[in-house]
Parts: structure tokens; C-alpha cells; sequence
């Protein structure tokens, strides 16, 4: 499981810690004695897949290198509730300004990494869960860590990564003409097209595409698209599948299974952060 890239991490962290303290600074954190030392316990409060260790490390480190933490568990390992995942020691001033953020980012990508393992498990093994472009502005690269940690497998990271031909895109260009231009101009891309007709399953495997989106198909559709296809490319489905509907899609021969969800509208994983006096410096 590849870690988000360091730089990403960092420059994610400075943003919202820049957000959060402020002009001034921890105007409140700053009313206690700067020789007082704590440690504090990270803790699951509730049973999950943890995700975002990089990006909690990095808060407290940016507030203050000398906050020290210490990790018992790693991304993509299950936890539960009361379960102590970390620890952090060092200057309680410095510990609770960087508190929030550590938590923020621990419970927003653990959040996605539970979800996006429960997809993960309902599919039996039986096609990939794939994420989108639908992440929040500036952590895609932290969202998308996060649901490899989860399970799950990454779509296009950016616009560059591959050709993907949409509905929007189709009404400047043909499907052939696409396809035939994207192998001209970047041979070896990979190349996909978003189709929301039997037609338009057709027209792609013809033009030679590596794979064909099912966009907001019934079950019975994708069975008949997915005969179509006939193993000629890959068969991604998006739009429409939930956790309650999933189960309909898994036995009908699609490789892929996109969802939005498992990044956009990911609940949080509730982690906290105990603190106690340990003495003075």
C-alpha cells in the first residue's frame, strides 16, 4: 500500500493549520505555562479502519518538532473503540494547538478508509472498488491513500492520467473520432469511455477502448452490456450503485465498481486525543 505522497502531506498540514491558528496564534493554548509536559493517548472510539497517520504526525511536527509521536497501529489496520492507536508527548501548549488538526485529518481519512472497506468486503472478491475525481479540493492525494488503505483501488489521480471520454466531451466529438485521436496523440494511455447506451458500448469496443463505463445502468443493462463486451475490454460501473444495491452488480461480470461516495460523503471515524499531566520541563 503506497503512503500519499510526502510533499502532499506537508503542504495539506501547513494549509490548515494556517486556517486554524490564525493572525495571532492559539490565543488559549498561549495562557499556559510553556514548561508544562504532557502525554496523550490517540484512541478509537468506535470500530473502523484507521487512515491519515502521515498527516497527524505531520501537524504535530509542523506546531512543534518537539511534540513526539508514536504510532500502534498503521493505516489500513482495523481498530475499535477504545483502542489506543498513539501516542503524542511534549509541550501541552503546543499539543493543543496542533490537536484539532491532527484529528481533522485522523478522522476525515480513517472516515473514508472504513467506508471504502465495507464496499470492499460487500463486493466478495468478485470486481475492484474503485474511487473518482469527487474528492474535497486540495486532499485528493490524502482521500485517495486512504482508500488504498481501505481496500480499494485508485481511479485517475488527474485529468493527465488518462483519456476518459464523458457524456460532456461527446457532444464536440464521436466516440471512434475520440478514440482514434487519443491513440494518435498519446499512444500507450490508457483509454475509457463513459457510455449510457447498449449503442454506445458497441460504438467504443469497436473504436478499440480499454474499457467502458457503465453510467447509471440497471442491473439488467450492465448484464446485457457487459455480454456485449464479451471480455474485449474492461467493464467499469458507476452511478446509481449503492451499499444496498451493490449486491445486484457483483455476480453480472464487471471488473470495476466507482463510487463517489466513498470519498465525498465519507462519514468520520470518531478518534480522540486523552491527554494527562505529566509534569513540568
Amino acid at each position: 500500500m503506497r503512503s500519499p505522497p510526502r510533499q502532499a502531506v506537508r503542504d495539506a498540514v501547513a494549509r490548515a493549520l494556517a486556517e486554524d491558528i490564525g493572525a495571532l496564534g492559539d490565543l488559549t493554548a498561549s495562557l499556559i505555562p510553556e514548561d508544562c509536559r504532557v502525554a496523550g493517548a490517540i484512541v478509537a472510539r468506535e470500530e473502523g479502519v484507521l487512515a491519515g497517520c502521515a498527516a497527524a504526525s505531520e501537524a504535530f511536527s509542523q506546531v512543534d518538532p518537539a511534540l513526539e509521536v508514536r504510532w500502534q497501529a498503521d493505516d489500513g489496520h482495523e481498530v475499535g473503540p477504545g483502542q489506543t492507536l498513539g501516542s503524542v508527548e511534549g509541550p501541552l501548549r503546543s499539543m493543543l494547538t496542533a490537536e484539532r488538526t491532527a484529528l481533522n485529518f485522523l478522522q476525515h481519512l480513517s472516515g473514508v478508509a472504513s467506508i471504502t472497506r465495507r464496499w470492499v468486503l460487500a463486493t466478495q472478491g468478485k470486481a475492484r472498488i474503485w474511487d473518482t475525481r469527487k474528492t474535497t479540493p486540495g486532499l485528493r492525494a490524502l482521500e485517495k491513500a486512504a482508500v488504498r488503505a481501505g481496500g480499494g483501488a485508485n481511479h485517475r489521480g488527474s485529468l493527465s492520467d488518462f483519456v476518459m471520454v464523458k457524456d460532456n466531451h461527446l457532444t464536440g466529438i464521436t466516440i471512434d473520432q475520440a478514440v482514434t485521436r487519443a491513440r494518435l496523440q498519446w499512444p500507450g494511455r490508457t483509454v475509457e469511455v463513459e457510455c449510457d447506451t447498449h449503442d454506445q458500448v458497441v460504438q467504443a469496443v469497436g473504436a478499440g477502448a480499454d474499457l467502458v463505463l457503465l453510467d447509471n445502468m440497471s442491473p439488467k443493462e450492465v448484464a446485457s452490456c457487459v455480454a456485449t463486451v464479451d471480455r474485449r475490454c474492461l467493464v467499469e460501473v458507476s452511478g446509481g450503485v449503492t451499499m444496498e444495491t451493490l449486491g445486484d452488480y457483483i455476480d453480472l461480470g464487471v471488473d470495476l465498481i466507482s463510487a463517489g461516495s466513498i470519498t465525498n460523503s465519507a462519514p468520520i471515524l470518531d478518534i480522540g486525543l486523552d491527554i494527562e499531566i505529566a509534569g513540568k520541563a
